[in-house]
């Protein structure tokens, strides 16, 4: 545990070197990152933490705040200049957003089907999340985990054998972020994508939910810097269903620099 100014944040670290930092998704926490984490290149240090109120990282109170400015003052804290980022889902906005407020402290960046902070999103989006919302706020909690668990998001890894996985993580997720948000509104990123600057490996599920295939799509066509790579009958969270593949990736992309 490291304290912030502004909350108790939960970490992991391993190996040596320069540092690549892994932020998770909307209902996870450091542990969805399990099954990729002994595949990781040991040849750097890796660090993966919750973001707060997710998993063990507390708020230290309820003033508005954003993941961004978080994660720069835990690198502020942990004497890291300039890190990788890697972002999966929201995470992938966090990571994606750091990346044009902080451009000198990213060295590259893998965005895993993520969001676009700001997004405006579709009418049948917000119908599946309006319910989930009512319920936890009714105070019935285990059917909002119940349809966050049934969300079309999730369709191809409950056909898989990391649908355990998935299963626990929901289990674990206090559901705070539906009851209440305290996280700052922030201008959309979509008008500013094309500032991107550090190197970008955007990995995407053939059988991703349409609105995350239609960001991917705005992400590859608004840089130059990013290069996409579409990983064949997977969806949404490439690092359950596919770890092999996302570590062989990163593993080639984020040595890619160090040969430079």
């Amino acid at each position: 545990m490291i304290d912030l100014s502004g909350v108790h944040i939960h970490y992991q670290a391993q190996g040596a070197g320069h540092c690549a930092i892994l932020v998770h998704g909307m209902g996870g926490d450091l542990h969805g990152w399990d099954r990729l984490w002994p595949l990781l290149d040991a040849g750097r240090r890796w660090l993966r933490y919750d973001l707060r109120d997710f998993g063990r990282s507390t708020a230290r109170s309820d003033a508005a705040f954003t993941h961004v400015d978080d994660l720069a003052e835990l690198l502020d804290a942990l004497a890291i200049d300039r890190c990788d980022l890697v972002g999966a889902s929201m995470g992938g906005g966090v990571a994606l957003r750091f990346a044009l407020d902080h451009p000198d402290r990213v060295g590259r960046l893998v965005l895993i089907s993520p969001q676009i902070a700001g997004w405006e999103w579709s009418e049948g989006w917000q119908a599946r999340w309006e319910p989930m919302l009512e319920a936890a706020r009714a105070g019935r909690m285990e059917e909002a985990k119940r349809l966050w668990w049934l969300h079309p998001m999730f369709d191809t890894i409950r056909e898989r054998d990391a649908a355990d996985d998935l299963r626990r993580e929901i289990a674990r997720f206090a559901g705070r972020q539906w009851l209440r948000d305290n996280h700052a509104l922030v201008m959309p990123d979509i008008e500013r994508l094309h500032t991107l600057r550090p190197a970008t490996l955007l990995l995407t599920g053939e059988a991703d939910m349409a609105e995350f295939q239609l960001m991917a799509d705005i992400i590859e066509s608004s840089s130059s810097q990013v290069r996409r790579i579409v990983i064949p009958g997977r969806g949404h969270l490439l690092h359950l269903e596919a770890p092999e593949r996302c570590a062989e990736e990163f593993a080639t992309f984020l040595n890619a620099a160090a040969a430079v």
